[in-house]
C-alpha cells in the first residue's frame, strides 16, 4: 500500500503481565516496522507513558500494582493517546465499561495477532493521519454532470446514471476535490470508512466502474491515475 502511513514513525506500548503474549505481539508489530516497548504492570506502564512519546497503548486489564481499568482512566486523563484493551474478559458489560472509561477499541483474548495489527494500524490512521474534509453542498455541477447531494443521485444531460451507493460516494468525493490527488487510503477512509480493513485495491475496481459508466459523458473533466500516488478528478481549462 502506497500512502503516507509509515509504521516506523509510531511507538507502541504493550502493557501486559503475560510475557508470552507480550513477546508474540512485539514480534508481529516489529515485523511491520513499529517501534515497540512493554511494561508488565500498570504502574510501570503509566511511567512509560509519562516519560516519553507513546502513540498507542495495547492494554491488558488484569495486572498487578495497577489494573488496566485504572491505567486506562489515568492515560485518558492525560490526553488522547489511543488505547486498545486486550483481555480475556469478553462480557458485553466489560466492553461497554472499557469504552466508557476511554478505550478506543476492545479485543478479546485469544485473538489473531494479525487482527490486532490491523486494528492497531486503523487506530493510528484514525488518530494521526490528516483527513480530507468533505464540503457540505447541495449540488455539484461540471458541464452536464450533476451530483445531487440531497437525493444522492447523479445525472448527465438530465438523465440519471445508475450508480451503487459506493460508486455515488466515490464520484462525489472526487468532484468535491477537483484537481486534488487522493491516495487509496484517503478514498477508503472517506468512502468505505476508517475501520475498513480489506484490500485497498477495491478502490481501483470502483474507479474502473465509474469510468465505464461515465465514459460517454465526460466533457471537461476526467478521473485520471496519478502513478504511485492515487487518483485525481481533473478539470480541463
Amino acid at each position: 500500500m502506497r500512502d503516507a502511513f509509515h509504521p516506523e514513525d509510531f511507538h507502541i506500548l504493550i502493557v501486559d503481565d503475560d510475557k508470552n503474549i507480550t513477546d508474540l505481539i512485539r514480534m508481529y508489530l516489529e515485523h511491520r516496522g513499529f517501534q515497540v516497548s512493554s511494561a508488565d504492570n500498570g504502574m510501570s506502564g503509566l511511567s512509560k507513558v509519562e516519560a516519553g512519546v507513546v502513540h498507542l497503548v495495547l492494554l491488558d486489564l488484569m495486572m498487578p500494582q495497577m489494573n488496566g481499568w485504572e491505567l486506562c482512566r489515568k492515560i485518558r486523563e492525560r490526553g488522547d493517546i489511543p488505547i486498545l484493551i486486550m483481555t480475556a474478559r469478553g462480557d458485553g458489560s466489560d466492553k461497554l465499561h472499557g469504552f466508557e472509561i476511554g478505550a478506543d477499541d476492545y479485543l478479546v483474548k485469544p485473538f489473531d495477532p494479525n487482527e490486532l495489527v490491523a486494528r492497531t494500524i486503523s487506530l493510528l490512521r484514525r488518530t494521526y493521519q490528516p483527513r480530507v474534509k468533505v464540503t457540505p453542498v447541495t449540488a455539484i455541477r461540471f458541464d452536464t454532470l450533476v451530483i445531487d447531494t440531497a437525493a444522492q443521485t447523479v445525472s448527465v444531460r438530465d438523465k440519471t446514471v445508475i450508480l451503487t451507493p459506493r460508486e455515488y460516494q466515490l464520484i462525489r468525493i472526487f468532484a468535491e476535490h477537483p484537481n486534488q490527488v487522493l491516495n487509496r487510503q484517503q478514498l477508503l477512509d472517506l468512502v468505505w470508512g476508517i475501520d475498513y480493513m480489506g484490500e485497498d485495491r477495491v478502490v481501483d475496481v470502483f474507479v474502473k466502474r465509474l469510468r465505464q459508466k461515465l465514459s460517454d459523458v465526460r466533457q471537461k473533466w476526467s478521473i485520471v491515475t496519478v502513478r504511485g500516488e492515487g487518483y485525481k478528478f481533473q478539470l480541463e481549462d
